[in-house]
């Protein structure tokens, strides 16, 4: 059979040598030289013609060539001292058809300078892959503990200590609860108190992918799955969840086509990537959470029941926050705090009848629209006490929530008239603007978009 280098010329051959190692020579067992190319004659200040057919120490000081050609011993990344200067060497052993018969050299760095110059960009490439390495670990991991879950009311107790009770198992849990009630939280303090809090928390919510996307947010892809997938491919988020645990936020938004393969990656704890035909291992905890009557969605046929039961091994419910409106006082006091940092405010408070006003409300939106609430309330406080002037309108006035009062076995809501109802809106938007506005006439009016005339009628109306 013909060697393919056969077809190759010989100056190809010199040239892909020299392009293939800057500075390269060979020797013989006997350390006569056989080769060197003119960058190593430059290096060492010689010619080519000159130093083959010499013996490798007459050519090269404090070489070692000649004994690694003797022993067949290799000897890479040297320090050898060359020309008042010392260069970083590899000595390899040539061996062909199991006989040694010489040696080849190559200078890595000619210099220390040359060495330091591609070790300050090496590390710098050390130091940026540790920097993303440390940022994606942080990202990975659980940022609360059953310490940022604050009440005290019985449904919510009962719900967190369940939560403390099942982190240390490997079981699949399910969280209920309404939007913002804090079911991402609980997740976070499961996986920190679990044997696997020191691996990744990866949290994805299925509500937000698009659907075409969700197969390879979850499992991954090959390179040259699909057009425009990246070159190398891209690990799915079980892979990078491994040892540790899948938060899968919203998963009643999943579609029925994704939760048949979610329910093979559960049963067979392996994924596989789109475009692969490997399965790849995995080890990972899932929490599933939604504000959605799964079981009434399973009976409709929207989700699969068997994936049902593999999530709803430990159910936990968590309470509304009109549910446990004895706990406001302290939760607004803990976002108070947490919103100080973020604003750079300290020793905020609240006056009792913010807390009042707080407590009446039925907080569709739960904790996260109370803390967007408090947050509005810090943006327009001049103090430290938050009032109820600093509170959006829908909070300031009388409770949005109409007086119910039971006449036997039936409602009648208590209305004012609506003219009434307008005189008092305006009377309070008034006051809130005149009391943001510290007094000042004109740029209340202004706050409330009226010319100064209007307001000053307005004012003279309603007395103020």
């Amino acid at each position: 059979m013909m060697n393919g280098f056969q077809n190759i010329p010989f100056n190809w051959l010199e040239k892909i040598i020299n392009l293939a190692a800057e500075r390269i020579v060979l020797v013989n067992r006997q350390g006569i030289i056989l080769y060197i190319n003119t960058a190593y004659c430059d290096f060492i200040g010689t010619t080519v013609d000159w130093a083959i057919g010499r013996h490798i120490e007459d050519v090269i000081e404090n070489t070692r060539m000649h004994i690694v050609a003797e022993t067949g011993r290799a000897e890479l990344a040297a320090v050898q001292s060359i020309n008042g200067s010392e260069m970083i060497a590899n000595r390899f052993p040539l061996i062909i058809d199991g006989e040694l018969v010489g040696a080849l050299g190559t200078v890595m760095f000619s210099n220390p300078e040359e060495w330091q110059k591609y070790q300050r960009k090496i590390q710098s490439l050390v130091d940026e892959l540790a920097y993303y390495k440390t940022r994606f670990e942080k990202e990975l991991k659980s940022k609360y503990t059953f310490d940022d879950l604050i009440g005290s009311s019985t449904d919510f107790i009962a719900a967190k200590k369940l939560a403390e009770r099942v982190a240390g198992s490997q079981s699949s849990v399910l969280l209920l609860g309404e939007s913002g009630t804090g079911k991402e939280l609980f997740a976070h303090a499961i996986h920190s108190g679990s044997p696997r809090a020191s691996f990744p928390f990866v949290p994805i919510n299925c509500a937000s992918i698009p659907d075409h996307l969700l197969e390879s947010e979850l499992f991954g892809y090959e390179e040259g799955a699909f057009t425009g997938a990246k070159k190398g491919g891209k690990k799915g988020q079980f892979q990078n969840a491994n040892l540790g645990t899948i938060f899968l936020d919203e998963i009643g938004d999943m579609p029925l086509s994704m939760q048949s393969k979610l329910l093979r990656v559960l049963q067979e704890k392996e994924v596989q990537p789109i475009g692969s035909q490997q399965s790849i291992p995995i080890d990972v905890r899932v929490i599933a959470a939604t504000h959605r009557n799964l079981e009434k969605m399973v009976q409709e046929g929207k989700f699969r029941q068997d994936l049902y039961y593999r999530l709803n091994v430990i159910k936990i419910d968590i309470p509304p926050l009109h549910k446990r409106k004895a706990d406001i006082p302290i939760i607004s006091l803990h976002l108070l705090e947490k919103l100080a940092k973020k604003f750079y405010r300290e020793e905020l408070s609240l006056s009792p009848e913010v807390i009042q006003r707080l407590q009446s409300h039925m907080w569709p939106g739960n904790i996260r629209e109370l803390e967007n609430v408090l947050e509005r309330a810090i943006n327009v406080l001049d103090g430290k006490t938050i009032e109820l002037f600093h509170l959006p309108l829908y909070l300031q006035d009388v409770a949005e929530d109409p007086k119910d009062t039971q006449f036997e076995g039936q409602t009648t809501i208590l209305l004012s008239p609506l003219k009434d109802t307008v005189a008092h809106a305006e009377k309070s938007a008034i006051r809130r603007a005149l009391a943001v506005a510290k007094g000042n006439k004109q740029e209340a009016a202004k706050l409330l978009q009226i010319s100064k005339t209007s307001f000053y009628d307005k004012c003279k109306l309603y007395n103020l």
